[in-house]
């Protein structure tokens, strides 16, 4: 093991990662590594510092990867393939990622700040999503339909499910071997051929996963994986006309962007956006579990994650207690180092994602809001910020109606089930609520009336590939995870033919 310096203390890295990173590293397209004449740097957000570089992709190499996806999915080798020998391939690669955990987490810690305990799990779970794909090929079925209208005996129908073709898969800088591993099984699954781009500010793992799948045994030009900025290497990407469907996680605002871009050619999307999740606790809860699970969900990763429970509602009566231990709670949070594994929220992945929090969070205090902890940028080198708790902000203030991304939450009191309900649903969003109560009846009533893709009941963030995740509203188009994400990777093809001569009506 090397030492590495990252915020204040030195932590351990590998010395693979440590060599793996002084050259610039090369985009895979076709099952090559392929550089640029430009790059883009890339940065540790715990120490501001430069880490590497990896090549910039223009629009004529992103023409490039679309081609040979193109060329691969069309010769027929890969969408062709039985479907045992599909899901061996996959599971090679699940027990690949898996001896490299520890290479894998400590990218995503370097370069998107992710705590080192958190990234080993979401590495873990990334594993168990590639083996639940590697089950999906030999479920993907047609359907034999008999016919409304005609005569069964002289017509036979069938439904036949076939992969899309090229599918453009962009991600998010928040978790981003997870977020990448996500997109890429179901493609896998499906015998898509897939051009992925990661988040420029967070590229690292995501191109070592193109590495790894090549040595696990994915033929070259299924997946291949180009880095850049979203303006010119996405924009390329979505605009192609030899694409054939765009899966996007992201902000909305971008996730509107690539709706237009791709209407040119009226390529099929799916978007994971925003989230303005509410989590409502009712006086009969648990308050410790209640405020112990808030503080994890909306601390950890710093409060960058989509379904962060960002509006929190608590009845009156349980109000005051619930603040005052989400508050020590958030005092229990060691902001540090992403190495050091004590460590359980990371930086924020740049200085423009910290002032932008800051600005959120010195907006409300101006507003009104009162602050019950946090607010202040951390002391030293890095992008960190305090985790924060508001309390007396009102449902018309930007803090409650604007995704923060950032470990900043809103406490606001309540007094009936109708009251929650109404304050929960008052947002452009819709992608996950949380519902803490012993009461049987008040949690089916909101789990029926919450506008969010997710509910959790006396738990959060709860995920398993085989679960549909996606959100209602301004928070995305479609699932991403379960059967439901394989609709939206297939297309039907209606098959109807004369089965004898046709003699008579």
């Amino acid at each position: 093991m090397t030492a590495l310096q990252t915020g204040d203390r030195l932590v351990s890295v590998e010395p693979d990662v440590i060599d793996w990173l002084k050259m610039p590293r090369p985009m895979i397209i076709d099952g090559e590594q392929v550089g640029s004449d430009r790059s883009l740097d890339v940065e540790d957000p715990a120490t501001g510092r430069r880490i590497g570089s990896v090549a910039l992709a223009g629009p004529e190499l992103v023409q490039r990867a679309v081609a040979a996806a193109r060329a691969t999915f069309d010769d027929g080798g890969w969408r062709w393939m039985s479907s045992a020998a599909r899901s061996r391939l996959i599971l090679a690669a699940a027990s690949l990622i898996d001896r490299h955990t520890e290479e894998l987490a400590q990218l995503d810690a370097l370069d998107g700040g992710v705590p080192i305990e958190y990234g080993r799990a979401s590495i873990a779970e990334a594993v168990l999503t590639l083996e639940y794909a590697a089950g999906i090929t030999a479920r993907i079925t047609g359907q034999t339909v008999a016919p409304a209208n005609h005569r069964g005996d002289l017509f036979q129908a069938q439904v036949i499910r076939e992969p899309l073709g090229v599918v453009a898969q962009i991600v998010p800088w928040n978790l981003p071997f997870g977020m990448a591993v996500e997109k890429v099984a179901l493609g896998l699954a499906t015998a898509n051929t897939m051009v992925l781009k990661p988040a420029e500010q967070t590229p690292l793992s995501a191109l070592r996963l193109g590495e790894l799948l090549l040595e696990a045994g994915i033929p070259p030009g299924v997946v291949n994986v180009v880095s850049g900025f979203g303006a010119e290497t996405g924009d390329a990407l979505v605009r192609d006309p030899r694409v054939n469907k765009v899966s996007f996680t992201g902000s909305t605002v971008t996730g509107k962007a690539i709706v237009v871009a791709a209407s040119a050619n009226l390529t099929p999307v799916s978007l994971e956006l925003g989230g303005k999740s509410p989590f409502i606790v009712l006086g009969d809860a648990d308050l410790d579990e209640a405020a112990s699970a808030a503080a994890e969900n909306i601390f950890t990763l710093s409060g960058q994650a989509c379904t962060a429970p960002s509006r929190m509602f608590v009845q009156h009566q349980a109000h005051d207690e619930f603040v005052e231990r989400l508050s020590a709670a958030a005092g229990r949070v060691v902001v540090g180092s992403p190495l050091d594994p004590r460590t359980t929220a990371g930086p924020l992945v740049s200085e423009v994602q910290r002032r932008r929090v800051a600005r959120y969070v010195d907006g409300a205090l101006e507003d009104g809001a009162t602050l019950a902890c946090g607010g202040a940028p951390g002391e030293g080198a890095g992008y960190y910020y305090a985790p924060t708790v508001l309390t007396d902000t009102t449902p018309r203030m930007t803090i409650n109606r604007e995704e923060v991304f950032g470990p900043v939450v809103t406490v606001t009191p309540f007094d009936t089930v109708d009251e929650v309900i109404a304050l929960a649903n008052d947002t452009s969003y819709g992608l996950a609520a949380g519902v803490w109560t012993n009461d049987l009846a008040a949690s089916q009533r909101l789990v029926r009336e919450l506008q969010a893709g997710s509910v959790w009941v006396n738990t959060y963030n709860l995920f398993d590939p085989a679960l549909p995740f996606g959100g209602y509203k301004q928070s995305g188009w479609g699932r991403e995870t379960g059967m439901a994400a394989v609709e939206l990777y297939t297309q039907t093809k209606t098959v109807a033919a004369a089965t004898t001569e046709r003699t008579s009506p």
